[in-house]
């Protein structure tokens, strides 16, 4: 879905106190999923089924599928498995609406966010932290492709991940990358995609940043380049025969940022269109008179009363 190709870079050095180093771990170990990190993955319009058989949902695909930049990459050119994940998976959205939908977890109905705010009132998970990825799909109806991941431990300052949550957007850009993975699917999407590719998201197509006190979602909008959208819209033409697996990466640029880590990765499996839950711009809501939080999925033509 990049509509460049990717290019090694190096980057000047920074100074030491800025970046991960021996006395700061550079990956961050999570304890087992809390009950608000079980609610995001039960909930949603795509359940989280089978890695291996699974179809219409999600899965979580294990980290050493994905080769990134090994210890040594910068003088011997060479990929090693990622291993674990930086941060939990906590469950994914496929969502639809008349207008595109930035910042979703900013959004009162947000089923992620109100299940970390009802931890909060019980005064648990208080260092929680929230990492989503929105991928804007355009047309007629506009969908998102929602991706959420968290860790209840603080992430570790100085490391890599840290500098890029609290870095700035252009630092941001130069940075966030995409590892793609066909599974399954006809000659001509894995031909189109790639079956095995890497693309700098940041440089290939235009990604707003949005950070909250507990999270930050990077919002993809893929119609900001022609050949991306392309590329998509031949996929999602062959989207119930497709199983793809996309990891997400903060990109080692200097010998002290590697090796690479995924930050966190997941399997679309074989999904339905159909299966996005449908909401409600502020606009149509307003024009209703039921409010800004309400949401419909796309069994029902009803409004959800445990929206709050």
């Amino acid at each position: 879905m990049c509509p460049t190709k990717q290019k090694h870079r190096t980057s000047a050095p920074e100074s030491t106190t800025s970046r991960s180093n021996s006395s700061v771990p550079t990956t961050i170990t999570t304890s087992s999923s809390t009950a608000w990190i079980s609610e995001a993955i039960d909930g949603g319009s795509l359940r989280r089924v089978n890695l291996d058989d699974g179809t219409n949902g999600w899965a979580s695909p294990p980290g050493d599928l994905f080769y990134l930049r090994a210890k040594n990459y910068f003088t011997k050119r060479q990929k090693s498995p990622s291993g674990d994940y930086l941060l939990s998976p906590a469950g994914m959205d496929w969502l639809k609406s008349t207008t595109k939908l930035d910042n979703v977890l900013a959004r009162p109905d947000n089923r992620v966010s109100m299940a970390l705010r009802k931890a909060h009132s019980q005064g648990t998970s208080l260092k929680s932290f929230i990492f989503a990825v929105n991928l804007q799909v355009p047309g007629k109806d506009h969908h998102s492709a929602v991706f959420y991941f968290a860790t209840e431990d603080p992430i570790p300052p100085g490391s890599l991940l840290y500098r890029f949550i609290n870095g700035d957007d252009s630092f941001r850009n130069q940075r966030f990358k995409i590892v793609n993975r066909i599974v399954k699917g006809p000659w001509i999407v894995k031909k189109a995609v790639g079956n095995y590719s890497a693309c700098l998201l940041g440089k290939a197509l235009t990604c707003n940043y949005h950070r909250g006190a507990n999270y930050l979602e990077i919002d993809v909008d893929i119609a900001s380049s022609k050949i991306a959208t392309a590329i998509l819209h031949l996929a999602l033409g062959y989207v119930t025969s497709v199983t793809i697996d996309m990891g997400f990466v903060v990109e080692a640029q200097a010998e002290d940022e590697l090796p690479e880590k995924l930050i966190g990765a997941i399997r679309v499996c074989q999904m339905e269109m159909s299966s996005a839950t449908v909401v409600e711009t502020p606009n149509a809501a307003a024009a209703r008179g039921i409010g800004f939080a309400k949401v419909k999925h796309h069994e029902s033509g009803e409004d959800d009363d445990d929206e709050q």
